[in-house]
Formats: C-alpha cells, structure tokens, sequence
C-alpha cells in the first residue's frame, strides 16, 4: 500500500512538470509561433511592359514564391491590375482574396487587394474606400492627389485562434504632400469607425518616410483626428528588426533611407519578428520594392 501511494504520487508530480513545461512553451517557445500568423505588405509594381526584363510575365511567379516560400498567411499588395491579381488567384489557390480597382470600384485600375490562407482565416466582411474628400465615391480624387488613392479592409475569423481581427491596406499618393496627411487622417477615421473594438493591422505604401507628417499622425496619438494607437512593427517587434532598413529598390539596388512601405498594429496585437525582404533571383528582383513581413499575435 505504501508502495502504490508513493508511485502515485510520483506519477502526479510528472504530470504537474509536464503541465509546467508545456506552461512554459505556449510563453516562449514553439506554440508562441504557431499561435502566431505572418503578415506581409508588398508593393508589386504594376504590369508595364516597358520595364523589359523586369516586367510582369517574367517574375509573377516570383512574386507568388515570395507568398509562398516565406510563409505568409496575410498579404496586402499594392499596384496589382485585374490581370496580376488573377495571375496570382491561379498561382496560389491555398489563398483567398478581396479587393476592387481604384478607378471605377469595380475592376478598373489598380489594386489593394488582400491575400489570406483560406485553411487559416474566413472572410467576415470587406470594403473599399477612396481617399479623398468623397472616400465613398468610386474614382474620386481628393487634396492635390495626382492619380486616385483607395484603401482596402478585410475583417477575418482566425480560425486557430477563435479571434476575429481587421487589415486594411492602402497605397497614398507618390506627389501630394497634403494628400498624404489627409490620407492618413482618413485612415485613423476609418479605423476608429470600422474596428468595432477588434484588433487592427494597418499596411501598405505610404510614399512616405517616419520623418514626414503623414507617418507622424499614424503614430503619434495626439497629431490624428481621433485618438488610435497604432505602433511600427519596425520598431515594435519583440526580436527587432531582420533585413535591409529601407523598402525601395527600383529594380537596380536596394537605396538607403527610403523606408516607405509599413506594418502597424493597434495595441490588441504584439509583433514577435519584423523583417523587409530582399531576395534576388539571377540578378532580378521581385518587384521595385522590397516586400515587409511581421509576424503577430494576439495579446491575452
């Protein structure tokens, strides 16, 4: 009898360390990345036949490995034409996505679509909005803009998670200084109005470097129209930041201190690893811009 208490208690107290450990390894080990998701902001440049050896039909299937090969499970691009997106729906059927053209609202023009896996996410619901004055008006223009501007949101169910989440995905305007303050303006607005208290990823190109005021209002509170927290993976990143330290490479070289596409997050997320990707193959880059990637989870 004494003997069987004593294995008893024995078999208790390895099930307690047992517990421990796995305690330990959902705070700082393995399932700290499973939990977690991979986000990546990319501008692909869009389909122009003038770019000769760089242009679309020679490296879309390059731009569909940097999906695939460096795992993302969220990706917002920028510039992508009706052709590019469907090009990438053929190269990457484990993805899902949303989006419509800038120029008409429908499939006109560019676009800031969103990529997620289907096996991970579902998709609640999504819109478009133009920034300008008028951002429920298809093909307005707003400010001293050169060329329409829109912003795409998804809002998505993590499956593995059991948590629901909004990303929205914008491209501002690469000559109107006061359109991309108002741009990011908007953008506060429309994440005050749309998050219903769910966690928030904002991306994309913002033709704009952190010195700059539409930088600024994204992440200074006191500078937005309204009050949202939103904090630079680039800065925020709990193992800091992998990679080169700027985002444009106009097919040539990677040029310094030209860091203009970002991912934010409100303070409903923690940013685990922040990167910006500079593969080459032969010589070739993907895109003019060097792709962002962050992987996030929720907090707790």
């Amino acid at each position: 009898m004494q003997y069987a208490i004593i294995f008893l208690s024995m078999i208790i107290i390895l099930i307690s360390f047992a517990a421990c450990v796995d305690g330990d390894r959902n705070l700082y080990g393995s399932s700290e990345m499973s939990e977690s998701f991979r986000v990546m902001s990319f501008n692909i440049r869009f389909d122009n036949p003038n770019d000769g050896p760089d242009a679309w039909p020679y490296r879309k299937d390059f731009v569909a490995g940097m999906f695939r090969f460096h795992k993302n499970d969220i990706v917002g691009i920028q510039e992508g034409l009706i052709s590019q997106v469907r090009d990438l729906e053929e190269l990457l059927p484990e993805y899902g996505w949303v989006g419509i053209g800038r120029d008409d609202g429908r499939e006109g023009g560019e676009f800031c679509a969103i990529y997620y896996k289907t096996d991970r996410f579902d998709l609640i619901e999504d819109g478009t909005f133009w920034l300008s004055e008028t951002p429920d008006i298809p093909g307005s223009m707003g400010w001293d803009t050169a060329i329409t501007r829109i912003a795409t949101w998804a809002r998505l169910y993590d499956k593995k998670n059991s948590r629901r989440f909004i990303v929205f995905n914008t491209h501002y305007d690469h000559r109107g200084e006061e359109a991309r303050s108002k741009s990011s303006e908007l953008i506060l607005q429309k994440v005050a109005e749309l998050s219903e208290g769910d966690p928030v990823i904002v991306m994309g190109d913002l033709n704009t470097v952190e010195s700059q005021d539409p930088y600024k209002i994204l992440t200074d509170p006191a500078l937005g129209p309204v009050r949202v927290e939103l904090f630079d993976g680039f800065y925020h990143s709990r193992y800091g930041h992998h990679g080169p330290t700027t985002t444009w490479n106009g097919f040539r070289e990677i040029i310094p201190e030209r860091r203009i596409d970002y991912i934010f997050v409100n303070p409903k997320f923690s940013v685990i690893q922040h990167g910006i990707l500079a593969d080459i193959r032969d010589g070739h880059f993907p895109s003019d811009h060097l792709p962002v990637v962050a992987d996030i989870e929720f907090n707790k």
